[in-house]
């Protein structure tokens, strides 16, 4: 049997053309970044050109854009950042973060003895926004807002810029975890009230271990990590050159085709929603499903059973990869922190199923099949 997979929320295959891409420079073009000589030249340039083609797809100056392993440093980096160099001594976030700043934050409230504040989130799974406001009107130090601009568990989309002007006005800085929606949607960064963002090349069908951080212009931090003067002396480390090609490559054919990727996907989480209300009893929805989130994840909770219990793996046996998110917290399976926030209910099994221009209804309606004898 042909291997479905609807995973895509936490990586895609590589297309194609990104991989041709990023050939030559795996191969012939293999020159120091930092040498003077033709072989240096010829990958700084690449690195350079990979720079000014991102950031005129965000919307942002050049110097704006530096190139990281992926969005978990990204994430560390701005964090750290806003407490080491912007003098933050607060961090507003929620509970439904990716671990990349939750831990982060963690970090820093234990090391560097910074409060911590958890904004409320509402039952379909968005940020109570009217519970930020009075965070930030109550706090008496500098803070910084790190909100995810869609989850990677339920989809729900962040109004981005209602927290922006609400940061503006509070003085507070804003770090944004966009790894599941750069390469998704359009962002216009010169129009976006946001200090930090971070992008990650291989969930828009990129290379794994490159990313970007976003730094506004008018913010000045100090290196993140020390020895050389990459990346203008923020990050040293000779550079990831395919990687960082990759990108910027993954990045404009995804924008290309983002309206139509869209609509279609749109219609695959669509169909799949349907059929799982029509075949599945009991079958139940997280986060603001059909309104303000992803058009590539849907989170599903079927009723634990026996069967049911077992879902993933047995999805596994018949070449299907979807990936987890229980609220239970037993045994090994620690269960989703995302999941316990909206939905905290241990008679339930969660599956994220996440969709990419590759998934077909034909695939749709196999999984459900499966299902259908699973749970």
């Amino acid at each position: 049997m042909e291997r479905i997979y609807f995973d895509n929320a936490a990586t895609t295959a590589l297309d194609p053309a990104v991989l041709d891409a990023m050939l030559p420079f795996l191969t012939n073009k293999f020159g120091n970044p930092s040498s003077i000589y033709s072989y240096g030249r010829e990958t700084r340039m690449a690195v350079e050109q990979a720079r000014k083609s991102v950031a005129k797809i965000l919307n942002a100056n050049p110097a704006e854009i530096f190139f990281t392993s992926g969005g978990t440093e990204s994430s560390n980096m701005a964090i750290q950042a806003a407490v080491r160099d912007l003098g933050c001594k607060h961090i507003i976030t929620s509970p439904i973060e990716h671990h990349a700043v939750s831990h982060t934050v963690e970090h820093m409230h234990h090391v560097h003895d910074i409060a911590v504040s958890y904004v409320k989130v509402l039952p379909d799974g968005h940020i109570d926004i009217e519970d930020l406001e009075k965070l930030l009107a109550a706090s008496t130090e500098k803070t910084l807002v790190s909100l995810m601009h869609a989850n990677n568990e339920i989809g729900n989309i962040l109004d981005i810029n209602a927290v922006g002007e609400l940061c503006k006005l509070y003085n507070a800085i804003f770090h944004s975890d966009t790894v599941q929606t750069v390469g998704h949607f359009a962002i216009d960064l010169r129009n976006t009230l946001v200090h930090f963002i971070t992008g990650a090349a291989h969930k828009f069908h990129g290379p794994k271990g490159v990313g970007i951080i976003y730094i506004n212009e008018n913010v000045r931090i100090k290196p993140f990590v020390h020895g050389g003067s990459q990346e203008r002396n923020m990050r040293a480390g000779t550079e990831n050159i395919y990687g960082i090609v990759g990108f910027a490559k993954a990045l404009e054919l995804a924008t290309a085709t983002m309206e139509t990727d869209a609509a279609y996907v749109g219609t695959i989480k669509y169909y799949m929603h349907e059929q799982l209300k029509k075949h599945i009893p009991g079958v139940g929805f997280n986060g603001d499903v059909l309104g303000n989130s992803l058009y590539t994840v849907l989170s599903a909770s079927f009723p634990k059973t026996e069967k049911s219990e077992m879902i993933l793996f047995n999805l596994d046996i018949n070449n299907i990869c979807a990936s987890g998110g229980s609220a239970c917290t037993s045994g090994a399976e620690q269960g989703s922190h995302v999941i316990r926030a909206i939905n905290n209910n241990p008679n339930q099994i969660t599956v994220r199923f996440s969709f990419c221009k590759h998934n077909t209804k034909a695939e749709v309606d196999a999984v459900i099949e499966k299902l259908k004898a699973l749970v």
